[in-house]
């Protein structure tokens, strides 16, 4: 059986792409990394893969994109201080994508957060972020003069996004949003990274989507959602709601083998697929490649929790 630094190894031949143990990523220190915090789609929280959450780290500053349950763990899992978040993105407002972002914060500043965080997300980040004060406003006014931490609210700076485009320039990175369907919901953005190292797109959760191949075209990494076809109704037979459930899933992810369309189309360096549905049934890395690869020839990882990825490519 290949263990997965080997089947790391040879998706990426000599590329620089590492399993991501928290020791490597403190000894290594790359200028620019990948960090697959949380592969499994869905907000279901079992006892196997992480819900969804990522991070990329250009020359010290992390980056989460999402937060969902267990971000705090999985980054101090992968050797990354909370207190040294700097920027939180978050694509949607499914619970698997933003649930913990309040607690992430919070975390952070019950660990020595000092500094300001900068987040982003569609429509509604900013009143969520005011209604987190509002439900921990006692514990955090009473930790402000009993313990004599700095106030957490003015620490965290939240912005609505409204449009495609930038959203946000630093000396190293630049970020750019672009909408892309994952019915019901519309406020739902895609990311590109453009960092010294390479450019990163993260899909977010979408349906088929051809422009977003558009928006990822030349990309060194395209991490891109996926969904298993054969698998959906052995996922969908455990609720009671699977009919209705099975509806969803179809019209607002996109299928593995057109992951591999958009891949191509892109013609990105490294494919990744991450937030995998089902995320905790036996579906193998061979299961999810083969699929892609009828379309995509080139590099290609299924993402897994705490992989790491290194710039460049």
């Amino acid at each position: 059986m290949i263990d997965r630094r080997n089947a790391l190894k040879l998706a990426l031949g000599s590329a620089a792409v590492l399993a991501a143990s928290p020791v490597l990523a403190q000894t290594a220190k790359p200028r620019t990394r990948i960090v697959f915090l949380g592969t499994k789609g869905g907000p279901r929280v079992g006892v196997g893969p992480s819900n969804p959450a990522n991070l990329v780290v250009v020359n010290g500053t992390p980056f989460v994109i999402d937060c969902g349950m267990g971000v705090s763990h999985q980054l101090v899992s992968a050797g990354v201080p909370l207190e040294s978040v700097k920027y939180i993105f978050i694509s949607h407002h499914h619970s698997d994508h933003n649930l913990e972002y309040g607690n992430l914060v919070y975390n952070a500043w019950a660990t020595g957060l000092s500094t300001p965080i900068h987040s982003f997300g569609p429509n509604g980040i900013e009143a969520m972020t005011k209604t987190y004060w509002e439900l921990n406003k006692f514990d955090i006014e009473t930790r402000i003069e009993d313990e004599g931490r700095p106030d957490l609210r003015k620490l965290l700076i939240a912005k609505d996004i409204t449009e495609d485009g930038v959203v946000l320039q630093t000396d190293d990175v630049k970020v750019t949003a672009f909408r892309t369907p994952h019915p019901p919901i519309t406020d739902n953005f895609a990311y590109k990274f453009e960092t010294p190292d390479g450019t990163i797109v993260f899909s977010s959760d979408t349906a088929y989507n051809p422009k977003l191949a558009e928006f990822a075209h030349g990309a060194d990494v395209l991490v891109h959602e996926a969904i298993y076809l054969p698998w959906v109704d052995k996922l969908v037979a455990r609720v009671k709601n699977g009919a209705t459930l099975k509806k969803h899933l179809l019209e607002s992810h996109t299928a593995a083998e057109d992951v591999g369309r958009i891949a191509d189309a892109a013609d990105v360096k490294v494919l990744v697929m991450s937030h995998l549905v089902p995320g905790e049934l036996d579906v193998t890395d061979e299961d999810w490649s083969s699929e892609a690869r009828k379309h995509f020839k080139g590099r290609l990882i299924v993402a897994r929790d705490l992989m790491e990825l290194r710039l460049p490519v």
